[in-house]
């Protein structure tokens, strides 16, 4: 409310600085409001003491487990891409396309069906003709029988081998997909690692802040009453790291500016008498505006 100080010169002196009563008189009532109704409560009622800690591994692992319980980066590569032998690998593929089980059930499906048509067709047939000229008796009945049964096998073995030779572009396209699996899954797991770090420091920033914020509660809450104790100073500009914290130092700023221009305005149109009422009104205006803006 005002301030001494010594003076150059012949002795000490005093130089008070003081305000209309109304303004004084105002700020004192402000300042037992915001002292005894607001700032033992707000000071002792962090809005951060229930914040839990977020777990971050949880979310990433399950429960129970962390980073360390799983391969490492460089046991992953050992495993899909250092210890990798591409000649094994394409006789794996190769056998795993051409002798898979279907390509032996196709094959034995089609060995089925002729084995059907010979018995069914061609073999009556022949027996026919045999009878029809009496060699059925005869080495040529044997020898008709064997050529038979020479392009049975033979039929079988062409299918077989058509079919597993139109088999290796598609053998040949396991390969590349394995090896390249092998390739992604290395580079999935590095990435995934990348993000759970980058996470990670994201998630203490946060939970260190909070905390942080907790323990600095009752000093925020002084911050705003050092604002209300240095009211008639005139305008300032604070900001503090709370939620709501600009929108209370705009509304404290557009108060004091607002009671400036009130004063001024008021002063000019209306004459000196109303001065100071003009000041209270521009600052009740500016303060409403401060809030709301």
């Amino acid at each position: 409310m005002g301030g001494g100080g010594k003076s150059g010169g012949g002795g000490d002196s005093n130089t008070t600085l003081r305000y209309a009563p109304y303004l004084e008189g105002h700020h004192h009532h402000l300042l037992d409001i915001a002292r005894g109704n607001y700032h033992a409560t707000v000071a002792t009622a962090s809005p951060y003491a229930s914040f839990a800690a977020v777990e971050v591994e949880d979310a990433f692992f399950g429960a129970g487990y962390a980073i360390a319980s799983f391969p490492s980066l460089y046991d992953m590569y050992g495993k899909f891409m250092a210890g990798l032998d591409i000649e094994v690998l394409w006789a794996q593929e190769f056998d795993d396309t051409v002798n898979a089980t279907e390509v032996g059930n196709l094959v034995a499906a089609e060995r089925d069906l002729l084995d059907d048509d010979i018995e069914m067709n061609i073999l009556p047939r022949f027996l026919t003709g045999q009878r029809d000229i009496n060699s059925v008796m005869s080495s040529s009945f044997v020898t008709g029988k064997a050529i038979v049964e020479d392009a049975r096998v033979k039929s079988i073995n062409k299918f077989s081998r058509e079919l597993r030779y139109h088999l290796i572009p598609y053998a040949v396209d396991r390969w590349k997909t394995h090896l390249q699996w092998n390739k992604d899954v290395v580079m999935t797991y590095a990435e995934l690692m990348k993000f759970y770090y980058a996470a990670r420091r994201d998630v203490d920033d946060l939970n260190t802040s909070m905390l942080a914020k907790d323990a600095l509660w009752p000093f925020t809450a002084l911050e705003y009453y050092r604002l209300a104790v240095g009211t008639l100073n005139g305008a300032t500009n604070t900001s503090t790291d709370v939620a709501g914290g600009s929108k209370i130092g705009s509304a404290l700023s557009g108060a004091l500016a607002g009671g400036v221009a009130g004063g001024l305005i008021a002063g000019t149109e209306a004459g000196s008498f109303l001065g100071p009422w003009g000041m209270v009104g521009g600052a009740i205006i500016g303060g409403l505006s401060g809030l709301l803006g």
